[in-house]
């Protein structure tokens, strides 16, 4: 008998199929992330953590909650502790190079001012690294380009780690030690491995909640470049093709769209014209 107590209070901590199945609908038709099968026992350990943190002790308890009114503010926790942020600074770093070397000797012969959007900006990195791509081009023109950068992300909790733009300092070691020194402070406390982007840097850019299943986005709609990569590879095809003519909406009429390199326009219906793997151009 108190095997079957056992395995019962067991199974009521774990997260069922039926369970799993209705969060993954949800999720998939409000934040289009898909969440198939083999993501059970991911998205089982990271809310085991928020049951934790609620002292809701089963899924089913949990879920009810969630869904409900009261529930608002964990519901964007949940979503928080679901989504995937994984970034580096120079992630694809051939983007980069083409803005250098290309996008920006181009722009800088007939504007003097740049909106760029990271539309998946996760924790920082990148939107850090177009500021140091735009900093470094700057540093070589007499006419400087006047430029405004834009992150938004889903996750609250993570861009708030962007605004404070705080990074252990392995994550900076691949970087030119140039670079490293010229963006980035040390902690004056050298028992804490830990570098932040310099306060100039940082008053370059901000930040913003914008989920990109949204009907509309409550940005601007003059962009000159955006980046949205390695988030459309959550969703389906026909959420990736919504999404792209969304953006692009946002985005002028030759402005440049930049997409991860596992990702591509390929039969898709949008207003874009490829000119590099990855890099396009608004028609």
């Amino acid at each position: 008998m108190s095997y079957d107590i056992s395995k019962a209070w067991y199974e009521k901590r774990r997260l069922s199929d039926a369970d799993f199945r209705k969060l993954s609908l949800f999720i998939t038709s409000n934040y289009g992330i898909k969440l198939p099968p083999v993501k059970k026992v991911m998205v089982e350990g990271r809310l085991q953590k928020r049951l934790k943190v609620t002292g809701i002790e089963t899924f089913d308890d949990y879920l009810e909650f969630v869904f409900s009114t009261a529930g608002k503010s964990e519901l964007l926790e949940m979503i928080d502790a679901i989504s995937t942020n994984k970034t580096d600074f120079f992630r694809e770093s051939s983007h980069f190079d083409f803005m250098m070397n290309h996008l920006l000797p181009e722009f800088s012969k007939s504007g003097n001012r740049m909106n760029i959007w990271s539309a998946a900006s996760s924790s920082g990195e990148e939107i850090y690294s177009l500021a140091i791509v735009m900093e470094e081009f700057n540093s070589s023109q007499r006419n400087k380009i006047n430029y405004n950068i834009l992150g938004t992300d889903i996750s609250i909790d993570i861009l708030k780690k962007a605004v404070n733009a705080v990074y252990a300092h392995e994550r900076i070691k691949d970087l030119p030690i140039p670079l490293r020194n010229k963006y980035f402070l040390r902690s004056k406390d050298r028992n804490v491995n830990q570098v932040r982007v310099i306060p100039e840097l940082r008053s370059k850019v901000h930040f913003k909640r914008v989920n990109l299943m949204d009907a509309d986005y409550d940005v601007e709609s003059d962009y000159d470049i955006i980046f949205c990569r390695n988030v459309l590879i959550y969703f389906d095809k026909e959420t990736q093709e919504s999404v792209i003519n969304k953006l692009c909406r946002k985005l002028k009429v030759g402005g440049y769209f930049f997409l991860g390199h596992s990702e591509s326009i390929i039969g898709k219906n949008v207003p874009l014209k490829q000119l590099e793997p990855t890099i396009y151009k608004r028609v």
